[in-house]
């Protein structure tokens, strides 16, 4: 059973809930690579998947600012059970924005019913990330699909799959095909040394059937500036922000198994004035990332309600400044266990390693230098910045 979530409040005390059953178990699946499978069911089954939904679907139709807050909280208990849905609510947005009827009355339903939809997007072959050879053709069957897909976080746990692809006439388009369909292989082969139990891995489609009317235009949804792509960014940002969230509430724990240094003359590494004032200003940094990450969020819904290239603008420049200050955060964080806990916090059986180990991959998405150079151009020319769907 699906629990149905109404509002914003009922969607935070549903992830708090979850929360303490995803941490339970988050260390030891990274050691040994037990993908969350559980804790996916159980986040379907909370409703939280289905926060986003129109309402005129079922759904709640909440923004950004509930989005963000129920992301980070999951992200704290455990990252990679957080970024599982990134691209579930990236997806089921762009069918909200331009998706047609067809799709949006057959795909919504079942998010509300604790449907999951993953990504398949990116290939390794192109001069870029956004180069794809994946093609939909028309054949006297109908249209099929095929292509090869790397990077499909989530894929594993999917009902259904977000197919990036070049049309069968001209332009990109995202084809949503069942993750059992014919022709579909999902290859388990995600080996990063961070986010280990993201199934990141594989997406092969060979010859799959796809429904005319499960068709997004992708290209199309680019056209216009847009919060789509500074939305999908918020949510990267928001896991950032749990990363760091997550490692900081660790650090008791850490510390309180560590020796204190001589010098500082105290019984307790806690205790210790140097420590306490790299934790103080630690918390400085993972607060301001917090703040941050609300204001982008509450930028995202002022420029949904009142979308013109001045509200959109101030709301990727937010987002932007958010995800950099929440992945120097997370980066700072996992890295600063280790001064808490000393050599202890090196060992294997801590695991303490894992935050850091979870920052530095999860922060390789979409470089910051490029967010810190359009935000620059904002900060010297007020220029606002490309909507492009990576800002």
């Amino acid at each position: 059973m699906t629990l149905r979530i109404t509002d914003h409040d009922a969607a935070l005390d549903a992830a708090r809930a979850l929360a303490p059953a995803v941490a339970a178990g988050a260390s030891a699946r990274d050691a040994t690579r037990q993908l969350p499978f559980d804790e996916v069911t159980a986040l379907s089954a909370s409703g939280l998947l289905s926060i986003t939904v129109p309402t005129e679907f079922g759904g709640p139709g909440l923004g950004a600012s509930t989005l963000a807050s129920v992301v980070a909280t999951i992200a704290a208990a455990d990252p990679n059970v957080a970024q599982i849905p990134q691209s579930h609510f990236v997806f089921v947005d762009a069918v909200r924005r331009v998706g047609p009827d067809t799709l949006k009355e057959h795909l919504f339903p079942r998010v509300v019913n604790g449907g999951r939809v993953a990504n398949a997007q990116t290939e390794r072959g192109g001069r870029t990330a956004l180069d794809d050879s994946t093609a939909l053709h028309r054949t006297a069957d109908g249209l099929r699909l095929t292509g090869t897909k790397h990077y499909s976080t989530g894929a594993l746990f999917a009902d259904v799959l977000a197919v990036r692809a070049n049309g069968p006439d001209s332009g990109s388009v995202i084809a949503f095909v069942p993750a059992d369909s014919d022709g579909v292989e999902i290859v388990d082969d995600w080996d990063g040394f961070g986010q280990r139990t993201t199934a990141s891995g594989t997406v092969v489609l060979n010859d799959v059937p796809v429904d005319s009317g499960h068709l997004v235009d992708f290209t199309r949804l680019l056209a216009t500036p847009s919060t789509y792509g500074t939305r999908a960014q918020l949510l990267h940002a928001a896991i950032d922000v749990g990363i760091a969230r997550g490692a900081l509430d660790a650090a008791p724990s850490v510390v309180s198994s560590a020796r204190p240094w001589f010098e500082a003359g105290v019984d307790r590494a806690g205790d210790d004035p140097l420590l306490l004032a790299q934790a103080g200003d630690l918390e400085l940094d993972v607060r301001a990332a917090e703040a941050l990450l609300d204001v982008a969020a509450r930028s995202i819904d002022d420029a949904d309600a009142d979308p013109t290239r001045e509200t959109i603008g101030a709301a990727a420049l937010a987002t932007a400044a958010a995800k950099v200050s929440a992945g120097r955060a997370a980066r700072r964080a996992g890295a600063d266990l280790f001064d808490f806990g000393g050599t202890r916090a090196a060992g294997s059986q801590a695991n303490v390693s894992r935050f850091w180990r979870d920052a530095r991959t999860h922060t390789l998405h979409d470089p910051e230098r490029w967010k810190v150079q359009h935000l620059g151009r904002w900060a010297l020319d007020r220029k606002l910045p490309p909507s492009h769907g990576t800002l």
